[in-house]
């Protein structure tokens, strides 16, 4: 078996599992955000109108809530929304509650790996499509809907059907100019938006072990582009390192098995990639940055849960150190805790003497919710992971996906720039 079908073979008590198998799974973690949340509300609303005890979570040790698409609260909706919020730790004895302005707080998907609320082999469940993101730690993750929510966290279990899996292969350090990003964008410009549905999308080979947490943790987010039902990398000492620098030591590494099998196998080489931007209006719609079109950029978007980790924004100051920005440009930390990390390493410095604006971790304006949307017209490049119509902004505005060196590159020149071709 591979990891992901060993994870759930542990969760389900099976032992052996193969892909099409439908089981009921135990779940280890379950989050729940400022969007998610309410929506999750108004199901245990029906329940109990039903007839339905709902005055009970099966474990709330298990449950983590994070404040973060509307905050700070763009408007009297999302304010009440984070009361609701409030209102529900408090009622059902939810302690993990990261609270906007209140410490610690930031991107539920950053927070997953930052905060080390996910360990490897678990099962975790979120209501968000980017739950994917905590895959690179070697745990089944993947986003669902409310009502899927709702049953978790009244049973704490939910039915998987076994994905299959594809296999993608790094052979190779990716060159100084390139990025997980630009991996990632080329993948998904193969497969397209649909290659991976409903299945695993794993990682693997010596490009893969060479790459830090945080490069991993922006491939298994944007196999959410790819329509996958999971993103994941075997655990590895890295890993292990990275969660007992935040005091998570007990926990069981997962491995798939050296002859699992794997429904197909894509290998890239690292020395042959590129930096890449993918065009409005799909992830899959890519091409090289020394091809892209020459357009007039209004604005440059550094943030979210896939670029605006500790390592995201050390390439974008690499970048601007003394330089200035051409258009506007705006850099959003993903938690408060890699906020001081950028504060003590003098990458904020450098963002603000650049001219960029430095905000607080927020999905903001990378889901077209506030902070920072697009106009009708405007263009925009961005580290985030979607560019559909209306994403970032007004229906008629354009975004470019890629990575936090292009991003800060093109911030510079005001169009879509390779960093080797920056002066």
């Amino acid at each position: 078996m591979n990891i992901t079908e060993k994870i759930l073979a542990r969760a389900s008590g099976k032992e052996k599992l193969s892909p099409d198998d439908v089981v009921f799974v135990n779940v280890d973690k379950v989050m729940l955000h400022d969007v998610s949340g309410p929506g999750v509300i108004k199901v245990f609303e029906k329940l109990k109108n039903q007839g339905i005890n709902v005055e009970k979570l099966w474990d709330s040790s298990k449950v983590w809530i994070a404040e973060d698409h509307f905050v700070p609260s763009a408007d009297k909706v999302s304010a009440e929304n984070i009361v609701k919020l409030s209102n529900f730790s408090k009622k059902y004895g939810i302690e993990k509650h990261f609270k906007y302005g209140l410490g610690q707080y930031g991107i539920c998907h950053t927070l997953s790996h930052e905060e080390a609320m996910v360990l490897p082999g678990e099962v975790y469940v979120g209501g968000d499509s980017h739950t994917n993101t905590t895959g690179a730690l070697g745990a089944f993750a993947c986003g669902l809907g409310h009502t899927d929510i709702a049953y978790v966290l009244l049973n704490g279990k939910i039915w998987f059907k076994v994905p299959e899996t594809l296999l993608f292969k790094l052979n190779g350090k990716l060159p100084e100019h390139v990025m997980a990003k630009d991996l990632i964008l080329k993948i998904i410009g193969d497969i397209g938006t649909d290659g991976g549905a409903y299945k695993t999308m794993q990682f693997a080979g010596n490009g893969i072990d060479e790459m830090s947490i945080d490069e991993r943790l922006t491939l298994t987010n944007m196999t959410t582009e790819a329509g996958a039902k999971n993103g994941i990398i075997e655990p590895d000492q890295k890993i292990v390192d990275h969660l007992a620098s935040r005091g998570a030591t007990e926990f069981t590494q997962i491995k798939g098995d050296s002859d699992a099998d794997y429904s197909k196998t894509f290998e890239y080489e690292a020395s042959e990639m590129e930096p890449i931007v993918a065009k409005p209006f799909s992830p899959d719609n890519i091409v090289v940055v020394r091809e892209a079109p020459t357009v007039e950029l209004d604005k440059a978007y550094i943030g979210s849960c896939t670029g605006a980790k500790l390592e995201d924004l050390e390439a974008a100051a690499k970048i601007l150190k003394g330089k200035k920005v051409k258009i506007r440009t705006e850099v959003l930390p993903a938690a408060i805790s890699i906020y001081k990390k950028a504060i003590e390493k003098g990458f904020i410095q450098i963002f603000l003497d650049a001219g960029a604006t430095v905000g607080p971790p927020t999905c903001g304006a990378c889901c077209g919710a506030h902070m920072g949307v697009l106009a009708k017209g405007e263009i925009c490049i961005s580290t985030t992971n979607r560019n559909f119509p209306g994403r970032m902004g007004h229906v008629e505005s354009q975004t470019y996906l890629a990575s936090p060196l292009v991003t800060a590159a093109s911030a510079v020149t005001g169009k879509i720039t390779d960093p080797r071709d920056l002066n």
